[in-house]
C-alpha cells in the first residue's frame, strides 16, 4: 500500500476547531483516520508556542507551559512530528485595539517538507489542513511529481483561499460530525477502593494537560 503524510497547519485547525465547538480531539486517532486507505508515514503539526513580553505575566507563562506539554505530548505519539515556528509581535490594531501577531517559519517548514517528501518518491498522497495559498508552490511541486493533494478545510471565516481550493485534487470540509470521529476517550476510572483516581497516570494520546491550548488556539 502507497504512503500518505499529514501536513497539519495548527493555528488554522485551532481557528477550524473552535468554529466547530472545541471538541477534545485525539490526534492520533485523526491521523490514523484520515491517512486511510493509505499507510501512514508520519504526521507534521506545525505551530508555535504563544507570545511572552519582555515581563511575562502570569498568564502568559501558564499558556506557554501548558502550549510546550501540548507539542510534548504529540511528540511522544507515533509517527507524530511537531514543527515549531515562532510568533512575533507585530502591533496593536488599531480599530479593535488587539495585539497582532505573526507566525514565522511555520509556512517555509511545510512547504520543504512536502516536496522532499514528494521528490524522494516517499508519499503517494499528502493530506493537508490548512486555508494559506501560500503553500500553492510546494503543492504544485509535489503534484508535479504524482502526488495526489487532499485538502481538508474549514468554512466560513476559516474558509481556505480559492487558489487554494482549486489545485487540490480531493477535498474535504471539516465539520462538527467529521470531528467527532476524533474525540479523545475520557479517562477511565479505577474501582472505588482506589479513591476515585484514574486507573493510569499516562497522558491520553494527544492531550497535552486539563485543557488543550492548542485546540483553544490561546497565543
Amino acid at each position: 500500500m502507497s504512503a500518505a503524510a499529514i501536513f497539519v497547519d495548527g493555528g488554522y485547525f485551532d481557528r477550524v476547531s473552535r468554529d466547530c465547538g472545541s471538541p477534545r480531539i485525539d490526534f492520533g486517532k485523526l491521523a490514523t483516520e484520515l491517512a486511510k486507505p493509505n499507510d501512514l508515514m508520519r504526521t507534521y503539526y506545525y505551530h508555535c508556542l504563544p507570545y511572552q513580553s519582555p515581563v511575562p505575566t502570569p498568564e502568559e507563562i501558564e499558556r506557554h507551559q501548558g502550549k510546550q506539554r501540548f507539542f510534548s505530548a504529540l511528540n511522544r505519539l507515533n509517527r507524530f512530528e511537531v514543527r515549531e515556528g515562532k510568533l512575533e509581535f507585530r502591533g496593536v490594531d488599531k480599530d479593535t485595539l488587539k495585539p497582532i501577531f505573526e507566525q514565522k517559519r511555520v509556512d517555509i517548514y511545510l512547504g520543504v517538507d512536502l516536496v522532499l517528501l514528494a521528490v524522494k518518491n516517499r508519499i503517494a498522497r499528502a493530506i493537508l489542513i490548512t486555508g494559506d495559498s501560500d503553500f500553492l508552490p510546494a503543492i504544485r511541486a509535489a503534484k508535479n511529481e504524482g502526488v495526489v493533494i487532499h485538502l481538508f478545510h474549514g468554512s466560513g471565516p476559516q474558509q481556505p483561499h480559492r487558489d487554494l481550493w482549486e489545485e487540490a485534487d480531493d477535498r474535504t470540509l471539516i465539520t462538527p460530525d467529521l470531528l467527532s470521529s476524533f474525540l479523545l476517550a475520557p479517562p477511565t476510572y479505577a474501582s472505588s477502593s482506589s479513591g476515585g483516581q484514574p486507573a493510569s497516570s499516562a497522558p491520553p494520546a494527544g492531550y497535552g494537560g486539563p485543557a488543550s491550548p492548542a485546540i483553544n488556539g490561546n497565543y
